[in-house]
């Protein structure tokens, strides 16, 4: 054997060696962006009009998702990041009463910011800082408040006016900040879909174009993160908090037809209907409204049905009244008079099933999951983070299918 080939045959037997004794280099903490796009129904992935969301759903993971009940914005969203039933943290709807409180409405700033409205729930923001982690928040409900004392790092108070791209540019901007400062989480928020669904109905094509122009947002989000190198090592977890039903003025019930409008304070109203007896009227209302008629069903608080996990919470009101898909309960004074689009229906309507997408490192691409619920969303962060999170009512194993061993 000549010197030269013998040197090469020792030096792959040391490399050999070396290797049998080396470990392998940690897998660093990927940057976690969770996208909501409110109103978002999955199947507007099929109308041609998403390449960029579309692309990621068919290079990572995806699947409908169940909705909490009620299928309406402020308690889903906040059961995306706590995990928590809406029973269970606190947040029933839109609007809602407590009794210490008062009067919470998602455009009320002085509820919007008391964290004692929040404070059934620890969102993943308060459980990453907790953890040392650097969060931020371009827009989400709770995020405003500082729930148990804990704000994340960055954040901006909701301004409808900021167009989905300064939405875009300010995450971008605070991922330019050097490393202990550049948040591991940060979510951002876009309303633009649910605005075009409420307003002309979910099949219109005002609505296709609020799509186009949300997937182009995320799409200038996906071209930002590769511009910094850092797409990656990026997990968008892409999520809508429910899906949207057509309306119309032909599909009403009209209170006043079973009861003097008068006789009940209405809390919230709608496809889903918060509603409280006046004093001394209990009996008369119990009468006029509980029970199943056409295209609405009414149950006292204590009464509703199990599978919608809501009932035991101080803030649900004594009456909630449900609408069959694609009808709403109205009153003379506040009638429905043109088509649109609404949501707050039975959690399991195909009409109202959310979003989920999940694309980046340690993400299966091509995975189809099949029973994913919204409370299931942040135990998905939690490990995605490589954080403890709380015990919640969401099933870690229900994203197993989705990530890596």
């Amino acid at each position: 054997m000549s010197g030269r080939i013998a040197a090469l045959v020792l030096a792959l037997l040391l490399a050999g060696c070396a290797g049998l004794g080396a470990k392998p280099a940690p897998t660093a903490r990927p940057l976690v962006i969770l996208v909501s796009i409110d109103g978002f129904r999955p199947d507007y992935l099929d109308r041609g009009l998403t390449p960029v969301l579309s692309g990621i759903a068919a290079d990572g993971a995806t699947g409908p998702m169940r909705p909490s009940f009620p299928s309406v914005t402020f308690p889903n969203h906040y059961t995306l990041v706590t995990g928590l039933h809406p029973d269970h943290h606190g947040v029933v709807g839109n609007t809602m009463v407590d009794a210490e409180l008062g009067r919470f409405t998602m455009r009320t700033p002085e509820a919007v910011t008391d964290r004692r409205w929040w404070d059934q729930g620890e969102p993943i923001w308060v459980t990453a800082e907790k953890a040392g982690l650097v969060t931020a928040t371009m827009f989400w409900p709770g995020s405003e408040a500082d729930i148990g004392g804990v704000r994340p790092t960055h954040w901006r108070p909701f301004d409808q006016a900021v167009s989905s791209e300064a939405r875009v540019d300010q995450v971008l901007a605070w991922l330019d900040l050097p490393v202990g400062e550049r948040p591991d989480l940060t979510t951002l928020y876009f309303d633009i879909v649910d605005t075009a669904g409420h307003q002309n109905g979910p099949a219109a094509a005002e609505t296709g174009e609020a799509v186009r122009a949300v997937d182009a947002a995320v799409g200038r989000l996906v071209e930002g993160l590769k511009a910094r190198g850092l797409y990656d090592r990026t997990v968008l977890v892409v999520v809508s908090d429910h899906g949207m039903a057509a309306t119309s003025p032909t599909r009403v019930t009209v209170l006043d037809e079973l009861i003097d409008p008068d006789a009940v304070q209405i809390v919230y109203g709608g496809a889903v209907s918060f509603l409280n007896p006046a004093p001394g009227r209990e009996a008369e209302v119990e009468a006029a409204l509980l029970g199943a008629r056409p295209h609405l069903d009414c149950w006292r608080k204590a009464d509703i049905p199990a599978r919608f996990v809501l009932g035991s919470n101080p803030r649900v009101p004594a009456i909630v009244c449900l609408s069959e898909t694609g009808w709403l309960l109205a009153t003379r004074a506040r009638p429905i008079t043109r088509e649109g689009g609404a949501h707050g229906y039975d959690n399991t309507a195909p009409d109202m099933a959310a979003l989920f997408i999940a694309h980046g490192p340690g993400v299966l691409p091509g995975r189809r999951l099949t029973d994913l619920d919204s409370v299931d969303v942040q135990p998905f962060l939690g490990r995605l983070l490589r954080i403890p999170v709380p015990a919640t009512d969401g099933d870690p194993d229900d994203t197993l299918p989705a990530t890596r061993r």
